[in-house]
């Protein structure tokens, strides 16, 4: 039996976090997905890191904590490297 699990990232994967240009709509009160960021996230736009963990939210969205990398961060922000 195999356990579903929807992470695009997992655990160990590095990854880059948006650029902060693409960051600031997930400020935004339009934003209606969980976690929105927080002001102080915006300085690691475009950084890389490691996956530390991943779950899914309630309602299908994917969050990650990354390594050395504050807050709670949205599937969107991320992208491979």
């Amino acid at each position: 039996m195999t356990v579903y699990d929807p992470a695009k990232y997992h655990k160990g994967s590095v990854v880059r976090i948006a650029p902060r240009v693409s960051l600031e709509p997930f400020l935004h009160p339009t934003w209606k997905f969980h976690h929105p960021l927080h002001p102080d996230q915006l300085e690691y736009g475009g950084r890389t890191a490691k996956v530390v963990t991943s779950a899914m939210y309630h309602g299908g969205d994917v969050l990650y904590e990354l390594e050395a990398v504050p807050g709670i961060w949205h599937e969107r922000c991320l992208e491979a490297v």
